[in-house]
């Protein structure tokens, strides 16, 4: 239950044990894709013990000549004991990372085998510095876990500051004032991680079977959910706040909102006559077709995914609140289980989403998710199957065979438009038996 080393590191997908040792001064860490954690806990305690929450529970407990320590790390929920040991001096760091309600406690043990309570403290936040950092690089993820921190700030009680991508800050920074928003960059000139009480991470954690980092793989309870499990807060869904400058229809005539690309192939909607077929009914129905997405062509290789004829064209590296705005004012959004759909999902705009490689439960609750259940899919919520980021046309059962992709290859315009008939914010479509 309990990893103890002589430095700190960064949190990572998988943690490496370690045996009780002298705690040296920690040597800085390589840098990793998050702020770390200061090299020495930040609280001091008696007779120069040091202590902290910051990437789970840390002791350091300096050497000595004449007797030892005796250190035990409870959590305080459940009532179980999770590490105990003695030792002449050591750095001791819980194995789990996540939000545990930790309970420290240190004895002077003399060589008579007298011992002395000299540490006893209950985790608690509540007015303290605590640390959220979230990854850079991801849009969708952020606002898919975002709306736990702030139910963890409320809950807490505690003084809370959040590090992210520059791009997200400006739509969340107003929506919340009672939270502080910085870059990672600004965390480290800040020196944060010096006076914070306790650090979390949130994330993706693909590697982590033993659950270091996450009380439960994300892919059996949802992209989104995985934050309320490691800040310990209900997993209740609810979509973020955002703030948007200007609140404004950008154009006065009806439209919707679509988005083509992704990160990876496999969340494409791979039917080629898929978009076409949608975009001329919206378009017969009086609908403008604005596509938002940040390319106008993302692909690689011989693949590459072209914004939709008939469609106009809102492409380019634009502000996020800009994006925001147009799918405030849009009568739908149809698009894919990529960033945008998140957006679009914290904007309050109904939100077709056209998906095979995940399954339902691993984005927001849409009246309106397309799926075909005759074919592959849910790869992504298999953890039976490792995903690369690398590969842009992963797909793990299939790759290679006719039935590559055929998750969204055989989801028909159809089947898509059936669905937007349902959509009640599409007027024209509410006559529609």
């Amino acid at each position: 239950m309990l990893d103890v080393a002589g430095e700190a590191s960064p949190a990572a997908e998988t943690a490496k044990s370690a045996t009780v040792g002298p705690a040296p001064a920690p040597a800085a860490p390589e840098r990793g894709p998050y702020p770390h954690p200061a090299g020495v806990p930040t609280l001091e305690g008696p007779e120069g013990i040091r202590y902290d929450f910051n990437e789970g529970a840390r002791v350091r407990l300096p050497i000595r000549e004449a007797g030892k320590w005796r250190v035990r790390l409870r959590d305080l929920d459940t009532g179980n004991i999770l590490f105990e040991s003695e030792n002449k001096g050591a750095l001791v760091r819980s194995s789990k990372r996540f939000y545990v309600r930790f309970g420290i406690e240190v004895w002077d043990v003399q060589d008579d085998g007298h011992a002395d309570l000299v540490l006893s403290h209950q985790y608690d936040s509540f007015d303290r510095e605590i640390l959220v950092h979230f990854p850079v690089g991801t849009l969708g993820d952020i606002l898919a876990w975002f709306s736990y921190v702030p139910r963890f700030w409320q809950v807490r009680g505690c003084r809370l500051t959040c590090s992210m991508s520059p791009l997200l800050i400006p739509l969340l920074r107003d929506a919340y004032p009672s939270i502080r928003f910085v870059t990672h960059e600004e965390a480290a000139t800040l020196e944060l991680a010096d006076t914070a009480y306790a650090t979390y991470y949130l994330g993706l954690f693909f590697d982590d079977a033993a659950c270091v980092h996450q009380p439960i793989d994300f892919r059996h309870v949802g992209l989104h959910r995985t934050a309320a499990f490691i800040l310990g807060v209900d997993p209740a869904e609810q979509a973020p706040k955002i703030a948007i400058p200007d609140e404004t229809r950008p154009i006065e005539d009806p439209y919707v909102c679509i988005a083509v690309q992704s990160s990876t192939q496999s969340k494409n909607w791979n039917n080629p006559q898929g978009w076409h077929g949608v975009v001329e009914f919206l378009r017969q129905r009086g609908y403008r077709v604005i596509c938002i997405d940040q390319k106008r062509v993302h692909g690689t290789g011989t693949v590459w995914t072209h914004i939709p004829h008939g469609v106009e064209d809102q492409t380019g590296d634009r502000p996020l609140t800009e994006r925001a705005r147009w799918l405030r004012h849009a009568a739908a959004f149809v698009g894919l289980s990529s960033g945008l759909a998140w957006l679009a999902w914290a904007a309050g705009t109904p939100v077709v989403m056209i998906s095979g490689f995940t399954l339902p439960n691993n984005e927001f609750t849409t009246p309106f998710r397309v799926i075909n259940w005759h074919t592959c899919n849910g790869c992504w919520n298999d953890v039976r199957e490792r995903f690369d980021h690398k590969d842009f046309l992963w797909c793990p059962r299939q790759a290679g065979t006719p039935r590559q992709f055929e998750c969204t290859h055989l989801i028909t315009a159809e089947q898509v438009i059936a669905t937007l008939k349902r959509v009640p914010t599409l007027s024209p479509f509410r006559r529609t038996p």
